[in-house]
């Protein structure tokens, strides 16, 4: 009879054992899933503060800067979710929200100035490639309405386009003002077949594409101009070498 109880004992503390590590693990589990959520959400509200601070550089339309602001009050509402007694998580979500009922003020392409830093500029393009990609995640997700979507990411597109062409015909100038004609012609010509592949036509477009063309019309009439100089001149000399050959020698 004892034998019997004390294997039923025992037979009882390992069903308990296992099933202590089991809730253990169990606990262990969803606390590393509640980290690795925290993370996802805080590396989203990083990376949507760094593309609003980038309004200094990148103009962002109102709507713009709404779709970014609740961004971050939806990753902050997760992350209270998940941490429900901090209370600087909950602070941080009340001012979001007071941003977000405040009147916001966005800025116009026409304020964008271009970076005179090869390193900015890359940077500059970056920034509208990531806020396009925003963008697109928050419409995804059914936060944004498709026509809201549509008209922002036509304008980031065109804005990135800006950026590239005037960056493109800056350089064509600078080119051909240090006498690089044929690197003025490669910048000029890069920014024309740009401008070729745009699926739209505008007026920034039709314009760009007219002043493009003039340059590289200005740098064919040149080299023409420079080839027949040289020709000329390599015509020249060479007739001189002939009048030296043929000439009378002299009697000494």
């Amino acid at each position: 009879m004892i034998v019997s109880i004390i294997i039923v004992l025992i037979v009882a503390l390992v069903v308990i054992a296992l099933w202590v590590s089991a809730v253990q693990q169990h606990k262990e589990k969803q606390e590393n899933e509640r980290r690795k959520e925290l993370t996802k959400q805080k590396a989203i509200i990083e990376e949507t503060e760094e593309a609003l601070m980038n309004q200094a550089n990148i103009p962002l339309s109102e709507n713009v800067i709404r779709v970014l602001q609740s961004r971050i009050a939806e990753a902050l509402k997760t992350m209270v979710t998940h941490s429900p007694t901090s209370k600087a998580l909950k602070s941080r979500l009340e001012e979001m929200k007071q941003h977000i009922s405040n009147p916001v003020q966005g800025t116009s392409s026409e304020s964008l100035a271009l970076p005179s830093n090869d390193k900015q500029l890359v940077a500059l393009i970056q920034g509208i490639k990531k806020l396009r990609v925003i963008l697109r995640s928050e419409h995804t997700k059914g936060r944004v309405n498709s026509q809201v979507f549509t008209g922002e990411d036509k304008l980031l597109e065109k804005l990135q386009l800006k950026i590239n062409i005037e960056s493109q015909i800056k350089r064509g100038i600078s080119a051909r003002s240090a006498s690089m004609v044929g690197s003025a012609r490669q910048y000029f010509e890069k920014a024309y077949a740009t401008l070729s592949a745009v699926p739209y036509s505008d007026e920034y477009v039709n314009a760009k594409r007219q002043e493009v063309e003039r340059y590289l019309e200005e740098i064919s009439v040149e080299l023409k101009a420079s080839n027949a100089s040289a020709l000329k001149k390599k015509n020249e000399q060479e007739q001189d070498d002939l009048d030296v050959l043929f000439a009378p020698k002299k009697k000494w």
